[in-house]
């Protein structure tokens, strides 16, 4: 072991914890692709920031690949369709959200022939302008798919405007039951590493690193011959921790240097972005190719042929999950339904739901693989304040949710929880914590909101006085101008009547 490998495996971050990562056999079986389906409901929003804007009609045909979804805004992104076919709805459709509420999208009828829209490739990515490169992974749709779902070409326009100077591949994977990453670098090495040479062009990095965790002995092989004879990127093998897929903790093991906070790691000079999104870089600058479809990992007790499929973006995931070959008939019925992982997904009712952008799996859990009881009473035990990798004290932060002292679960930094389920997952008491803090954070967003209506109301209300006030005062200095100008138009006039009286005067003397 080198003195390199030496350091990562010592700069372990405090907390975290070591589920069983449930990867195989889902991780070993044989990357499939899914056809498309007869319908896909595609939502206007599958990324952080702004929705998109509905630009074809109901009726209208549209081609594989052609926009349907224009971007507003700084921060959004472009939707097109997935398949080819024709528009049959543009409304509400059911959210992929544990809600299930409506989300404005966009219904595709397939008309079975799957039939592309002209696409603008690119022989030589690396001869483009780096603003070029952001400016077709725009037009492409692109955003992270290790499930921020943020746009990608902001965080690579961004890169190159902060000097980065090094870009982190996020290829951990390190929450259990997900494999599609795993499956992507054992399948695709070559194209990912194609694509992070794409991105290292774009964001003027001088080097790149890819964060692999040594649970996944084929990925990290494939991807070391794929960067051989690449000096500018490198494979940098890491432990296997939860949450190790946390940006800033990745960061912290690979560089030494951690993100301040309320930082960005643009601050310390490194961009990071998913080895899934690399491909999807890839595809948009080298072929044209905008995100239409994604792997996704369906795994679960109750999943007849667990795996990784790509999918269409659209698709509902209980039509992926029959494409795997539907439930079991020798398991027991699902015991909790997860669009993405175990510890950061969202449980949703139904699977009657569109797969997007961000999402990463289709869990289908049996009681035993949930394994959750009645919650009991906090036993004060501390086992969240140790597996809290941000630090945090769990327990009193929920002490003060449960109290209904919002503002005092803030002091105790409720603001810098990264949701990663760690103390949930450790806790005896089986405390919902995340959902607890979830809660929090609403509630302290809504009065933030709701401070800053007022504030606003009061703003408004001091301008409307000083307004009035300025009207008034106008008007006053306009009537004394008034009756100024007439106190001096009546003075001249009456200096004008005596002295045509004088003239009259001295006239008439004359003639006497």
């Amino acid at each position: 072991m080198g003195i390199l490998d030496r350091f990562l495996r010592a700069a372990h971050f405090s907390g975290g914890v070591h589920p069983d990562d449930h990867k195989r056999p889902a991780a070993d079986a044989p990357l499939r692709v899914m056809p498309p389906p007869a319908r896909v409901y595609v939502p206007l929003v599958q990324h952080i920031g702004s929705p998109a804007r509905a630009v074809v009609a109901v009726g209208d045909l549209v081609k594989k690949g052609q926009r349907i979804g224009e971007p507003q805004g700084a921060v959004s992104a472009a939707i097109h369709a997935p398949t080819s076919g024709r528009v049959v709805a543009i409304g509400d459709i059911v959210a992929p959200h544990p809600s299930g509420l409506p989300v404005r999208g966009i219904t595709i009828a397939s008309d079975g022939r799957d039939e592309w829209c002209e696409l603008e490739g690119c022989d030589d990515p690396f001869a483009l302008d780096p603003a070029e490169i952001g400016r077709r992974v725009a037009q492409a749709g692109v955003v992270g798919l290790g499930g921020a779902a943020f746009p990608s070409a902001v965080k690579l326009s961004g890169g190159l405007g902060a000097r980065v100077e090094l870009l982190i591949i996020n290829a951990s994977e390190c929450e259990p039951f997900l494999s599609c990453d795993d499956r992507l670098m054992r399948d695709r090495a070559a194209e990912a590493v194609d694509g992070i040479a794409i991105m290292l062009h774009a964001t003027g990095a001088r080097e790149a690193r890819i964060g692999i965790e040594d649970n996944k002995p084929e990925a990290i092989a494939a991807m070391r011959v794929a960067v051989a004879g690449q000096s500018r990127i490198r494979v940098e093998v890491i432990p296997t921790r939860y949450p190790m897929g946390s940006e800033k903790h990745l960061i912290l093991v690979l560089t030494g240097r951690e993100v301040p906070a309320e930082g960005r790691p643009s601050d310390i000079g490194v961009v990071v972005h998913n080895v899934g999104t690399a491909m999807a870089v890839r595809n948009a600058v080298r072929f044209g190719r905008p995100l239409v479809s994604r792997l996704v990992t369906v795994n679960g007790a109750c999943v007849r042929q667990p795996g990784n499929v790509e999918v269409p973006i659209g698709t509902l995931a209980g039509e992926v999950l029959a494409f795997c070959g539907g439930l079991r008939a020798d398991h027991g019925g699902p015991a909790r339904l997860l669009l993405g992982g175990p510890m950061t997904g969202m449980q949703v009712p139904t699977l009657e739901v569109p797969v997007i952008k961000g999402t990463g799996g289709i869990l289908v859990l049996d009681a035993a693989e949930v394994g959750e009881g009645e919650g009991g009473p906090c036993i004060r035990c501390g086992d969240c304040m140790r597996a809290c990798p941000v630090g945090l004290l769990p327990l009193e932060i929920a002490a003060r949710v449960r109290a209904g002292e919002v503002e005092k679960a803030a002091g105790f930094g409720l603001v810098d929880c990264i949701a990663c389920g760690c103390c949930a997952y450790v806790c005896p008491s089986r405390i919902p914590l995340v959902q607890f803090f979830h809660h929090a954070k609403g509630e302290l967003a809504a009065r933030a909101r709701g401070t800053q209506r007022n504030e606003t109301i009061r703003t408004l209300t001091r301008a409307k006085a000083e307004r009035l006030e300025r009207d008034e005062r106008d008007k006053a200095e306009a009537l004394a101008r008034r009756t100024a100008a007439s106190l001096a138009a009546a003075t001249e006039a009456a200096a004008a009547v005596e002295k045509a009286a004088a003239r009259t005067n001295e006239e008439s003397g004359a003639c006497a």
